[in-house]
């Protein structure tokens, strides 16, 4: 029995989960088909025993019309107790005469009832076949309210079986991007923690370096490095970050954008321009600076690929209102087809033969999840390239800045 408890405890739903799903939904389905099944079932029977209620209904309105003696029981017992059967009396030309359990509107005049029993005649033709009294009286009828509401009482449930399973369909969904995101998390973090002692030991070198006779010579070299450990430093603290809300605060857009560049110039083909354009160059928006940049390194360093190595990149930082900044980054590359704008952000989407597919997908992330902005595909054509816009929040009053 121990054992038994112990196999049931380590029993992952996340790793069985499409199992899970699968018998979720099968299971959904054997419970609605039954329920459906079984309530057609009662119908039927109920079915019957109304439509023998209705016959004995209409043999005693016939025999009540032939004796007339000792109509008691007939008329306390049978005729008296169908409360729940609408039943409509014609003649031959098909005018109600008598009707019994129909309900009318409130304040209905007579004109109105008599056209309210014509269309309630109407569809008891539709139902059933009348019984005949004789051969100028005719009986009509239709389901009880009972009856009519334990019809559709199986699809409601029906609904509800599948409201819930989708419900479970989408907290196992949730479960599963909740599980992915800690262990994302978990492991970014292990990785900046591992990254802190080689970087120490750098810094420590690039000082060593700073103070020794070769450093004239090799001064260029030197501080390059140091720029390149230095932006490993930001890096590591990007990746310590994830998983924790980041600081958001007014910061200098051409700035911010301006010192990116700076450092992916170097880095890139010398075959590639970066240009950098704004209307002004104190230009401020809501922003984490460490992050922004990262999106603006991946979408420069995507648009370098989509060039194969040789074009141009430009971007456009422009104050459409007191509340929003647009950065537009334009790039003379390939060009995306209209249908995939919206794809190119999916985790695992590339058109290179090497790559993981997040660059677009973590931008995304960070400028509408953790800056409340936007960022889309701008404009592209097909050989002449693409455009991308991010939409920060501008920063109104000057007093926001200081």
């Amino acid at each position: 029995m121990k054992k038994k408890f112990q196999d049931l405890a380590s029993l992952d739903l996340y790793q069985n989960r499409e199992k899970v799903k699968w018998a979720i939904f099968v299971f959904s389905v054997v419970i609605g088909l039954g329920s459906i099944w079984y309530t057609n079932t009662l119908v039927e029977e109920l079915k019957i025993r109304e439509k023998r209620q209705v016959d004995l209904y209409a043999e005693a309105l016939e025999y009540a019309s032939v004796n007339s003696d000792n109509l008691t029981f007939v008329f306390q017992v049978i005729i008296q107790e169908n409360k729940s059967i609408p039943v409509i009396t014609v003649n031959a030309s098909g005018e109600p005469m008598e009707y019994k359990n129909i309900k009318f509107p409130s304040n209905s005049t007579e004109e109105e009832i008599r056209n309210y029993l014509l269309d309630e005649l109407e569809s008891m033709k539709a139902l059933y076949e009348p019984i005949s009294l004789s051969d100028d009286v005719f009986i009509y009828y239709r389901n009880s309210d009972l009856l009519t509401r334990l019809q559709y009482y199986p699809y409601v449930q029906l609904s509800v079986i599948l409201v819930f399973g989708l419900l479970a369909y989408a907290f196992l969904n949730q479960s599963k991007v909740a599980e992915q995101n800690r262990l994302w998390a978990g492991l970014t973090k292990e990785t900046a923690h591992q990254l802190g002692t080689p970087l120490a030991s750098l810094m420590a070198w690039i000082d060593y370096l700073r103070n020794s006779p070769v450093f004239d010579e090799n001064k260029e070299v030197i501080l390059e490095i140091e720029k390149d450990v230095n932006k490993l430093t930001v890096v590591t603290e990007r990746f310590s970050n994830i998983g924790s809300t980041p600081v958001i605060k007014p910061e200098n857009v051409y700035q911010v954008v301006g010192d990116a560049i700076n450092y992916l110039r170097p880095r890139i083909s010398n075959k590639v321009s970066i240009e950098l354009n704004s209307h002004a160059e104190n230009i401020h928006a809501q922003m984490n600076r460490s992050l922004f940049e990262w999106v603006i390194e991946n979408i420069c360093k995507n648009a370098v690929d989509a060039m194969k190595g040789q074009g141009a990149i430009r971007i456009n930082i422009v104050k459409e209102s007191e509340q929003f900044v647009f950065i537009d980054i334009s790039d003379t590359g390939k060009g995306i087809e209209k249908k995939m704008f919206t794809k190119v952000f999916n985790p695992g989407f590339t058109t290179r033969k090497r790559g993981w597919g997040l660059g677009l997908t973590l931008a995304k992330r960070i400028i509408e999840g953790y800056h409340n902005g936007r960022i889309f595909v701008n404009a592209s054509e097909l050989g002449k390239g693409t455009s991308f816009r991010i939409v920060l929040h501008g920063v109104k009053d000057k007093d926001e800045i200081e």
